[in-house]
């Protein structure tokens, strides 16, 4: 899973843009997403936040978009119970929500074979206190925070060229931390996005870039658009070495 321990200072980006966060939600409302279950682990995460209300009240107050998980009590799975999610990256959290953990990851290439097992595992021993983040990272034709593909890759990045990469190709990154709630159980899991054109990252980083997207996940790197991208960000990444 990739996973660091946390200390309690770093767990959420500090000053975050509440304008920006107000204005995510208004233009996106859907990206909210509520069952009856989390109606007590909102309350508790908006106190733990420092703010009134629940679940969409909290996410108002932080940098990052918030997902709660729990188990029913007739199953051993956790459900995705509640979303507030202002800048998705290709996902519609009203397709996601009420689904188990493993149908939540379905579309992501090597999740059962790979990862399934440990994240069950880590779920079910995850104690409260401790907070473990990771994070991951996606190539964009967008610098816009909310990210909702609606073409085929070949598109968005057919106007990515060699030379013009890093300005028009978006490195995205999600940085994910996970903690479970000490009163009602629940699990919390934070999505702080940050977006820069590929030009702005240094060049160890724009060379790391370049072969990690020759080593996506056979299947994964198609449901990226890699294909659409690669060839303009490697030789990007050659000519900047």
């Amino acid at each position: 899973m990739g996973l660091v321990k946390l200390e309690e200072h770093q767990w959420l980006q500090p000053k975050p843009d509440f304008a920006a966060r107000a204005a995510g939600f208004a233009d996106w409302p859907e990206g909210v997403q509520l069952t009856p279950e989390v109606d007590a682990p909102g309350r508790e995460l908006a106190a733990m936040v420092g703010t009134q209300g629940a679940l969409p009240e909290a996410a108002l107050a932080v940098h990052e978009d918030l997902c709660l998980l729990s188990k029913r009590d007739d199953e051993d799975v956790y459900r995705l119970i509640g979303a507030a999610v202002a800048w998705p990256s290709d996902w519609h959290p009203a397709e996601k929500i009420g689904l188990p953990l493993r149908a939540l990851h379905a579309p992501i290439a090597g999740y059962e074979e790979q990862l399934a097992t440990g994240v069950d595992r880590f779920m079910a021993t995850l104690r409260p206190g401790p907070i473990y983040a990771r994070a991951n990272w996606f190539i964009a034709a967008t610098g816009a925070r909310r990210w909702l593909p609606d073409r085929p890759a070949t598109q968005a990045f057919a106007h990515v060229t060699p030379e013009n990469a890093g300005s028009t190709l978006f490195v995205r990154s999600e940085r994910q931390t996970l903690r479970r709630l000490p009163q009602t159980g629940a699990i919390l899991f934070t999505i702080g996005i940050y977006v820069e054109p590929l030009g702005k990252l240094s060049p160890a980083n724009i060379a790391m870039l370049s072969r990690a997207v020759q080593t996506l996940v056979s299947g994964e790197g198609d449901r990226r658009g890699a294909p659409a991208y690669a060839d303009s960000l490697t030789a990007f990444a050659a000519a900047h070495a």
